[in-house]
């Protein structure tokens, strides 16, 4: 039913944590993504951490290395070395994929308006990959480029693409990378995607190379722009060669203390929601809640990637807390009778209507109601603007479309796929949690509305629950009962198989990536990047969530779980 159901070195606030056992930074954390009973930390390090009074020092941490090491970089990104514009444009991908982008970001957006602004650049480059890194870069910073620059690639005679142009890997890798960023009407990128998927493919079976064919497949699983890069940072990290004999130990160097520092603040994070969790008694009072502290804190980590975001990530995790635990509540505890009075008061945003609910969802409700009204306050405090009744508006619209869900299935009602898919965007949580992220990064007093960021929403929401009802696997065995896009979908189509209805969600799937692509190219203003990228990023996720082996397990979140704590 939910979310997320699987959902200037001077400016850091923390080094090194310490507590009563020792250093957390030097601790070896294991997970397990298994299911519900072992979403777990060994060591017992979230308990070890809440118990202890966290603090941070600065030993081992060499400030003044570190600023070297930024400033050498900026003066790298500042110059043209060699008078190669591309070698800056393969530093500004280094930058980002190896996540230490945000401390460049000026000079980065200098280096893309420049490149934008010479027209001329796509007439220059004849080398498939310099035209598709640059295109790439350009739409991911809001760059309206044209998709027509990967004409020059098509034969004259019957418009297909060249056949040279499938024995350069290089250059296979890089079109079908840059045709991920297409928005809906642009054939000539679909076109591209299927050309480089397609002979990427046919590498796979002749290829002698382990080094090429392991990042053959990595780009067509896993294609960086629908993908977190944070996910994939320390790997490339450790295989950065330099670019054209400068850069690998500047840039190895900087990304792993960056990397250091900011597996820490994760830690403190992490450490402070499983206290505040905690303290709400929840898991102790309701024992079938999943009580996954870990799980929740996981989406911001992934959302929010700058390290500076570290009390918006606190805050985003309650709000992802309590789209868990209002799903589990509606799927496993409530008749409908009571989930009605519960979706009530909710709506209401009264602490007295607290009292004409079962005694079971009290502390649920004054949880919630507690927890937004602290989180809308603490914005009024820092922006001036009080956005507590478009917050709760939020809760009262979850509530309601859970509400809805449980009625179908209490009554035994099949609704058409249009029916249950527009009530899914709401009940995935996706828009619950985007409007609490628009008013933490303060949104709420720019030029941007919560119109503005409606239609971003609904396609991160639409690719979040068609992967949630694409699912191999049941998720977290739970026992409460839920819906499905495809039961929904084979129900109208008698004729459809369950193959076809995957692969008709698989397509409208790739079809409101499309629609993301559009809707992050019009937000990214100055003002709105951080949202859009944010929104960007909780797409990007979902996979991770979703994406099940044979064993019910989630091997791919597991590995980046503990790679980023």
């Amino acid at each position: 039913m939910a979310i997320i159901r699987a959902f200037s070195p001077s400016e850091y606030p923390s080094m090194h944590i310490k507590t009563s056992t020792g250093q957390i930074g030097r601790r070896s954390i294991q997970v397990s993504c298994r299911s519900s009973n072992k979403w777990t930390v060994q060591e017992n390090l979230l308990k070890e951490t809440s118990r202890s009074q966290t603090s941070y020092n600065h030993d081992g941490f060499n400030s003044t290395k570190f600023a070297q090491l930024v400033n050498d970089v900026k003066y790298a990104l500042r110059t043209e070395r060699n008078g190669n514009r591309l070698d800056n444009l393969a530093l500004v991908d280094a930058l980002q994929r190896m996540g230490i982008e945000h401390h460049f970001q000026e000079e980065i957006d200098s280096i893309l308006q420049k490149e934008y602004e010479d027209r001329t650049c796509f007439v220059k480059y004849q080398n498939p990959y310099d035209v598709s890194l640059s295109f790439r870069l350009l739409r991911q910073e809001g760059y309206h480029v044209p998709a027509d620059v990967f004409t020059k690639f098509k034969n004259n005679d019957d418009g297909t693409f060249g056949v040279n142009l499938s024995q350069n890997v290089g250059g296979l890798i890089g079109l079908y990378e840059a045709a991920q960023l297409g928005v809906e009407g642009e054939h000539i990128l679909d076109e591209l995607a299927n050309f480089s998927g397609e002979h990427l493919n046919a590498r796979l079976t002749n290829n002698d190379s382990c080094v090429q064919a392991r990042l053959i497949k990595e780009t067509l699983k896993y294609p960086y722009h629908k993908s977190l890069a944070s996910c994939k940072a320390k790997s490339f990290i450790g295989n950065f060669k330099g670019i054209n004999g400068w850069g690998r130990s500047t840039l190895q160097e900087l990304a792993n203390i960056e990397y250091s520092i900011t597996k820490e603040i994760h830690q403190h994070e992490l450490a402070q929601v499983s206290r505040w969790w905690r303290s709400l008694g929840l898991a102790e009072e309701l024992k079938l809640l999943r009580d996954q502290p870990l799980k929740w804190y996981t989406w911001p980590m992934a959302v929010l990637t700058d390290p500076r975001m570290s009390q918006r990530r606190i805050e985003l995790a309650k709000c992802i807390t309590f789209v868990y635990v209002i799903d589990d509540i509606f799927d496993l505890y409530g008749s409908v009778e009571e989930l009605t009075l519960f979706s009530q008061a909710v709506n209401r945003w009264e602490l007295s209507a607290m009292m004409d609910l079962p005694e079971y969802m009290w502390s649920s409700y004054r949880a919630l109601y507690d927890t937004i009204n602290d989180i809308g306050d603490n914005i009024y405090k820092i922006y001036g603007q009080n956005p507590t009744q478009n917050l709760r508006n939020t809760w009262a619209s979850l509530c309601n479309a859970f509400l809805k869900e449980a009625k179908w299935f209490a009554s035994g009602v099949i609704p058409t796929a249009d029916e249950y898919l527009k009530n899914g965007l709401v009940s995935s949580g996706v828009h619950a949690v985007l409007v609490h992220l628009f008013y933490l990064l303060g949104l709420g007093v720019s030029s941007i509305s919560l119109e503005d960021i409606s239609a971003i929403s609904a396609s991160a929401a639409m690719i979040l629950r068609l992967w949630d009802d694409l699912g191999a696997a049941k998720d977290e065995n739970q026992e409460g009962t839920d819906g499905s896009y495809i039961e929904c979908y084979i129900k109208e189509n008698k004729d459809a198989s369950l193959e076809l209805a995957r692969e008709h969600v698989i397509k409208l799937i790739e079809d409101e990536w499309k629609q993301l692509n559009k809707e992050h190219l019009r937000l990214m203003s100055r003002s709105s990047r951080s949202f859009s990228k944010a929104s960007l990023n909780s797409a990007r996720m979902v996979p991770l969530m979703y994406n099940y082996d044979d064993n019910q397990s989630l091997p791919v979140l597991q590995e980046y779980i503990k790679s980023m704590l």
